[in-house]
């Protein structure tokens, strides 16, 4: 495990490329369509203000150059770019490369086993590694937060070489690393899927549809019992469905656990007060006649087809009762 070859220039792909080569845990490729805007070096400023700077090996928008030599390949890309990206570099993997997702619960596993080699291993993070941003397109980037361990989910591989593979992981990016049951695990969340779709439906669906708002809305400080009642119920859906699945009882946090709320109206005070939520802002766009809903965000294009999607698919296919879920998601693809 010498060689990683990311895929995608977001955030997440300069501060791990940075991370990486300057540590001289592997050689890193990246594979971008903005290839030219890249530079061999790239720094990272690391929240104690220090700044670690990596050297490349390789950057190309070409899979053959840089991902034909990887041991690890690691996808940074949104939902939609998934399944036409792991077609775009099947055919230049090797069989016994680790390929995995940053962030697996926009459908990396679900979409990895349908189009690559059964005996091809699988990896993915359950949540990101790291908080950050870009500050320079292909130059810099900031690392604002670390994560105190990770969780990830390796498959098609012996469970010796799960244990391993963790192993390289924890050694790259030093921090504990603790093995999921399975690729449920980590694709099926209650975070971003439920989060996100709950608010955006109350927001721009039932008597709010069509509505144009006075003001640019905060997406958190202005929570609403409403949104937390619906968060709560497809939430209390989405366990139903983990009851039935081969995932590790209590694995996830129920919502009003992990916020630590025992109703809709302590769940809406907490979600609204949370210090980083502060300042994020809404999908919407301004006209002459108020803000209204911005259907191209990746709040819509991402939590719907390819987070919500696929819990939205597993209850059906296990005949599990959704009905708000139903009601929600149903809503969300109605608009893209």
């Amino acid at each position: 495990m010498k060689k990683i070859c990311l895929c995608g220039g977001g955030s997440l792909g300069h501060v791990i490329a940075g991370w990486l080569s300057s540590k001289g845990k592997a050689e890193v490729n990246i594979l971008t369509g903005s290839p030219d805007r890249w530079n061999k070096d790239i720094e990272v400023l690391l929240p104690e203000s220090e700044t670690l700077t990596g050297h490349l090996t390789a950057v190309s928008g070409n899979p053959a150059e840089v991902i034909s030599n990887a041991d690890v390949v690691l996808f940074c890309y949104p939902g939609f770019m998934i399944a036409s990206e792991l077609e775009r570099i099947k055919p230049y993997l090797k069989t016994d490369a680790y390929v995995g997702s940053v962030f697996s619960s926009t459908g990396f596993f679900f979409e990895a086993l349908k189009i690559l080699s059964p005996h091809q291993p699988l990896w993915g993070f359950q949540r990101v590694p790291f908080i950050c941003r870009v500050n320079e397109y292909g130059r810099s980037a900031n690392l604002l937060g670390y994560k105190p361990c990770y969780h990830i989910a390796v498959e098609n591989v012996t469970d010796g070489q799960k244990r391993e593979f963790a192993d390289v992981i924890s050694e790259w990016f030093q921090r504990p690393v603790h093995l999921l049951k399975n690729y449920y695990e980590a694709s099926l969340t209650n975070s971003n899927p439920l989060l996100h779709t709950s608010r955006l439906y109350t927001m721009f669906g039932r008597e709010n549809e069509g509505r144009a708002y006075p003001r640019m809305v905060n997406f958190y400080e202005d929570w609403t019992v409403e949104a937390a009642d619906v968060l709560i119920k497809m939430d209390h859906e989405f366990f139903n469905l983990l009851k039935v699945l081969p995932v590790t009882e209590g694995y996830l946090p129920t919502i009003l656990d992990y916020y630590e709320s025992h109703d809709a109206k302590s769940l809406a005070a907490k979600l609204s007060s949370i210090a980083g939520f502060k300042g994020i802002t809404s999908p919407m766009i301004q006209t002459e006649d108020g803000w209204i809903p911005d259907f191209k965000s990746r709040y819509f294009t991402e939590d719907f087809p390819y987070g919500l999607r696929y819990i939205w698919q597993l209850a059906h296919s296990h005949n599990i009762s959704t009905p708000v879920i139903d009601e929600v998601y149903q809503w969300g693809i109605s608009k893209l």
